[in-house]
């Protein structure tokens, strides 16, 4: 089994978990402050892992160049600015409209990887990844109670435009960051990868921690305040980075985003095995097609 495998099912059961914790905080903060503590409290995370990558594997630290900045700084807040779209998203009445458009993310990202990297889809790979997509969006769909009069009517409203936006910064992100670890070309991609996730996060906090300064001090109060929860966000939300930019500095980034929506299959089995919670038709349906669409895209890159 290649190794981007099991280490994007990896990312996406810790980002399953990071996002279970983060629930815990919207009662502390606000959406931006729990966005925010998953940056701040991983970067000591992702420095640690990265100065033991240096330390026991004997490996140097990378030349930084142009480049590598360039994709840095642009999937950084590409990211941020996909966050902050779908947190605004939900002040609109149809936000779940916007919300099942956001997911569009993985097509989008293939379309970036093309037109930036060369990265190149197989027919097959990419009627997997088509048949995922409608997974989700069948998925977001029940959960919402959207008919599909209502989605398709939606084109061209506001929400829908920033749930494809957001998707759209997603698939950016995505696709810089293996642009970053590639540019540094470094045989050795855990040490690639990891110098790539510390520069990001960097970035990122800087840049959140000035905007909450200015716009949203209760936050960043808030974010030293329930630390201790924070800090677990902040563990698993960086463990799940290290394997998304592991994955995707050895593998195509739609390749890995595809695969890593077996985050929504381990969400069902928790919540219908788990917890009890009743599953409707569609939603079976919907998490068929995920299945399926992963279960082709193993067979078919």
């Amino acid at each position: 089994m290649p190794l981007w495998i099991p280490i994007t099912i990896a990312a996406a059961f810790l980002q399953n978990l990071r996002s279970t914790l983060q629930k815990k905080l919207t009662g502390e903060m606000s959406a931006m402050g729990a966005t925010y503590v998953r940056f701040a409290y991983g970067l000591p995370v992702a420095a640690i892992y990265l100065t033991g990558l240096v330390i026991f594997t004997g490996a140097t630290l990378p030349d930084p160049n142009a480049a590598f900045l360039a994709y840095a700084a642009l999937g950084g807040l590409a990211q941020i600015w996909g966050t902050v779209l779908l947190v605004a998203i939900f002040a609109y009445r149809n936000f779940a409209v916007g919300n099942t458009y956001s997911k569009t993310e993985t097509i989008q990202t293939a379309l970036f990887g093309l037109i930036v990297l060369g990265d190149l889809l197989s027919f097959g790979a990419f009627l997997a990844i088509l048949i995922s997509l409608a997974g989700v969006v069948v998925i977001s769909m029940a959960q919402a109670k959207l008919t599909l009069a209502a989605f398709l009517r939606s084109l061209g409203d506001k929400p829908t435009l920033m749930g494809v936006g957001s998707g759209a910064c997603y698939g950016v992100a995505a696709v810089c960051y293996r642009g970053a670890s590639l540019s540094l070309e470094r045989p050795d991609f855990l040490t690639a990868a990891a110098y790539t996730l510390v520069v990001v996060l960097t970035i990122q906090t800087v840049a959140m921690t000035l905007w909450l300064w200015w716009r949203g001090p209760a936050d960043l109060r808030a974010a030293l305040a329930t630390w201790k929860v924070s800090s677990a966000v902040g563990l698993a939300g960086a463990l799940a980075s290290m394997g998304w930019f592991t994955a995707m500095t050895i593998q195509n980034a739609a390749y890995v985003r595809a695969l890593g929506q077996i985050e929504l299959v381990f969400t069902f089995i928790s919540s219908h095995f788990i917890f009890g919670e009743r599953t409707n038709r569609l939603e079976f349906i919907g998490i068929a097609l995920v299945a399926g669409g992963i279960l082709m895209l193993l067979f078919a890159r």
